[in-house]
């Protein structure tokens, strides 16, 4: 019996769906069908994604036919996938994280530093957009929409002094030539759960629970259980400024995270460490350093934002 996988459109997408559809096909043997789906998120490409309903609009139509059984499974970029997922699906399984740091693309200059005053930076996330105003309040930032590709060709017609994009969608594409310069997590802290491939199901069906079963890595569940924990307790959208890294190194969970106004005038950051000890603390970790955010002043930060 095959196995039927629901994805955008996108090259990026088609890619990340074709590498799982290998995967599967590979250590199973099973035979595999890419399903096309156009989402919301597709369609609306003049509005910024946090004017419009966010992240929960590249998945919503693709949810729709895994819960009326016309797929299988879904996969998804991971920071694409709201934290509350619709009843009766769930995230059964987690790739090993591609590079999840930004990368600076210019034609004309080396790095964010590089850039002349009032040079027009490309970028729709208002995570991106709250770390380059504290690092250079000078710069003019403008939206950018569209798929990898349209973004690079708006950059390399002049419309942008240099835009940012996530690393991992450029390595997956092999246009990481493109790249003049790569943020470490420290200096532009990545988008939750940026990097991972999330593998969505049906949570009654044991059929496609087995056939995941090999492809999940278990230290990515761990770490993107952390980071998705710190966005949920901050019921945090595309409508906020804020970003999380954790990482596992010599047996300690590290975790990252920061919280900012839409300005990038107030940001707040902050670190936690713990000896890893079992899965279930790193739930507890993201929600702990989301909590340490809130009482800094995050709290008044989400506030404004929602009352705006």
């Amino acid at each position: 019996m095959k196995v039927r996988i629901g994805t955008r459109k996108s090259q990026l997408a088609l890619w990340q769906a074709n590498y799982i559809a290998n995967l599967i096909n590979q250590i199973h043997g099973v035979e595999v069908e890419l399903v096309k789906i156009t989402t919301s998120g597709d369609k609306i490409l003049d509005v910024p994604l946090a004017k419009i309903g966010g992240k929960g609009l590249f998945v919503k139509e693709i949810e729709d036919a895994l819960l009326k059984g016309e797929i299988d499974i879904a996969v998804h970029s991971l920071k694409d996938v709201p934290t509350q997922l619709p009843d009766g699906l769930d995230i059964v399984a987690i790739t090993e994280r591609e590079d999840p740091r930004d990368a600076f693309l210019s034609v004309k200059y080396k790095s964010l530093q590089d850039l002349p005053t009032g040079a027009v930076v490309g970028t729709s996330s208002l995570r991106r957009k709250s770390q380059i105003m504290k690092m250079r309040s000078d710069l003019t930032i403008r939206d950018l929409r569209g798929n990898v590709d349209t973004r690079i060709r708006k950059l390399e017609e002049g419309q942008y002094d240099a835009i940012i994009l996530a690393y991992a969608g450029l390595k997956r594409l092999g246009l990481d030539s493109k790249v003049s310069y790569i943020f470490s997590p420290q200096e532009m802290i990545p988008a939750v759960c940026q990097g991972f491939l999330g593998i969505e199901a049906r949570v009654d069906d044991e059929r496609i629970k087995k056939i995941l079963e090999p492809i999940n890595n278990q230290e990515s569940f761990v770490i993107s259980t952390a980071e998705r924990s710190f966005l949920k307790t901050l019921e945090g959208g595309c409508q906020v400024p804020l970003g999380a890294y954790c990482e596992i190194k010599e047996g300690y969970i590290n975790i990252t995270g920061f919280i900012a106004d839409l300005e990038g005038k107030t940001f707040i950051k902050e670190s936690l460490s713990e000896k890893l000890i079992d899965t279930n603390q790193a739930e507890d970790l993201g929600q702990k350093l989301a909590n340490i955010l809130l009482e800094k002043g995050g709290k008044e930060i989400l506030t404004k934002i929602y009352n705006l």
